[in-house]
């Protein structure tokens, strides 16, 4: 009765590939990652300088955008008109929200293409992207514009990557340092920082130069990019993923700082948010969040007492 001693090759090997097989899974999700990154921020102290996204809580949850058909992507903040924009991209509009979430205008979009994301650059002044063809398309936003045509507008095309419909997924600007941030989602996610577009002064003559950062692209635990986001006051860049559940905060050297998971459970959700797509922050702090099937998000820090 000494045949059950030994436990059967076929076991072993089958647990073996099992084993692989997760090993590879948590790899591809980057979890493994992540999972190290929590370890450290639950033995470090919070960073006098950080964001802190992990103290943000839900105070607006899935509240349908009513009156529109098409799906919302990307999200901005205008600081001058105090209200949000967004796009969509099947029948292209420009899409003026405010800040409880409701429409305040639309805007018809003419020759933008697979229009993905739109960013505040300085009263009156949009940057929206052309997810397929890789443009970057400046716009100048009057009260009484209705429609809006790519061919009238400064326009750069980057041309880097290209793998169908995987292209710019999301903008963020640095007024200060000129800097506009363009997001690549995937296949490979980059971020690239455009120095030079918008141009602002058509007299003078200008260069456009293009500088990526693999380490710090490298280091971002997620697993796509859909939207970025720009913060003035700390210099730090918020990034935000559908396919991870999470917006990252990275500081001025790109090192991820905290983390804001989209599960629900967390910040206070009573449910996962299905497909973020944009984001944005306005002057106090206050995060924004877009969601497939056209849903409004807002997220507070509790008052420090």
């Amino acid at each position: 009765m000494r045949r059950f001693a030994r436990p059967k090759p076929l076991l072993i090997i089958l647990s073996v590939i099992a084993l692989i097989v997760l090993i590879a899974i948590g790899q591809y999700l980057r979890l493994f990652e992540r999972a190290w990154f929590n370890l450290q921020s639950h033995w470090q102290p919070h960073s006098i300088e950080a964001i802190n996204l992990d103290q943000y809580r839900v105070d607006i949850e899935a509240r349908t955008i009513e009156g529109l058909n098409d799906d919302v992507s990307a999200l901005t903040f205008d600081p001058v008109r105090k209200s949000l924009f967004t796009v969509t991209n099947k029948n292209a509009e420009l899409i003026e929200l405010s800040l409880e979430g409701r429409i305040l205008r639309r805007v018809a979009l003419i020759g933008f293409g697979d229009a993905e994301a739109v960013e505040f650059i300085s009263a009156d002044t949009y940057v929206i992207t052309d997810e397929r063809q890789q443009r970057l398309i400046k716009i100048h936003l009057e009260h009484d514009t209705t429609f809006l045509d790519a061919a009238d507008a400064e326009q750069m095309t980057l041309g880097v990557h290209m793998s169908g419909n995987k292209g710019f997924e999301g903008l963020a600007y640095d007024s200060v340092g000129k800097r506009l941030f363009v997001a690549k989602e995937r296949d490979p996610m980059l971020i690239y920082e455009v120095h030079g577009f918008p141009h602002f002064n058509p007299e003078k003559s200008y260069a456009v130069h293009v500088i990526n950062n693999p380490k710090r692209d490298a280091g971002m635990f997620v697993r796509d990019l859909s939207s970025l986001q720009y913060d003035e006051r700390s210099g730090h860049l918020l990034a935000l993923s559908d396919e991870s559940r999470l917006i990252l905060e990275l500081d001025v050297d790109g090192r991820p700082l905290s983390t804001m998971s989209l599960n629900g459970g967390r910040q206070g959700l009573k449910k996962t948010v299905p497909q973020a797509e944009g984001i944005a922050m306005d002057d106090d702090g206050t995060l924004y969040l877009v969601s497939e099937p056209n849903l409004f998000y807002v997220f507070r820090k509790p008052a420090q007492n």
